[in-house]
């Protein structure tokens, strides 16, 4: 059995559900509180298994994955179908780009380890997290919806189908509205959100349905 340590509101963590979900992989979710008692991703025990302190984490028997992209890239091979990324060169190489954008351009600037340091070690005001997260979120979203506008209208980011962009695109979208970004400026973005929050998978992958939610 694959096991998920995850935290409900870990948008790498929402990634990954997503993914598992959209394939019918069958999975455990461990439940990691980053928050809580200083930290359990700063336990020995899970430290031991990913000197990152980070979620998410997938075992898969004695593989263990950090990372998300990395997880996701695992489970394209474990379970092709549906693929989450297209076989041919430029359109791939365009979904992975826009979703590098998210995971490693805009996602780690939001990064409650990023944010913790900005208040408790730098000195910054607490809504100086909201401030910062939403500047950095909404520079991002904004480069993507100009992106998708030289695309063909689909329903889905790339496709008609959900891939690796969709995967990665309605965390981003959860936390852009966590932090109050004004999302006015990205009707493309808005309606493909709204249109992958109402599939099974993304609904089940959604942080308010995981057992560790508060």
């Amino acid at each position: 059995m694959i096991r998920l340590y995850s935290y409900w509101r870990s948008s790498s963590s929402y990634r990954v559900r997503i993914a598992l979900e959209l394939k019918r992989v069958a999975y455990e979710l461990v439940p990691v509180h980053l928050v809580r008692n200083g930290g359990e991703q700063r336990r020995d025990a899970y430290r031991s298994m990913n000197p990152q302190q980070y979620v998410p984490l997938l075992e898969d028997g004695a593989t263990r994955i950090s990372q998300s992209l990395a997880i996701i890239d695992y489970l394209e091979a474990l379970a092709p179908d549906p693929a989450l990324l297209p076989e041919q060169p430029a359109n791939r190489a365009a979904v992975l780009s826009f979703a590098q954008t998210i995971a490693s351009d805009i996602q780690p600037l939001q990064n409650l380890s990023v944010l913790q340091y900005l208040t408790d070690e730098l000195g910054h005001a607490p809504a100086m997290r909201q401030q910062w997260s939403a500047h950095w979120i909404d520079r991002g979203l904004q480069s993507l919806e100009s992106q998708l506008a030289a695309c063909a209208p689909f329903t889905c980011c790339f496709s008609d189908e959900p891939g690796l962009a969709d995967v990665c695109l309605v965390p981003q979208m959860y936390n852009a509205e966590r932090f109050g970004v004004d999302l006015e400026r990205m009707p493309r973005l808005v309606r493909i959100t709204r249109h992958l929050r109402a599939l099974p998978a993304f609904q089940r992958a959604h942080p308010d349905h995981q057992p560790d939610a508060e």
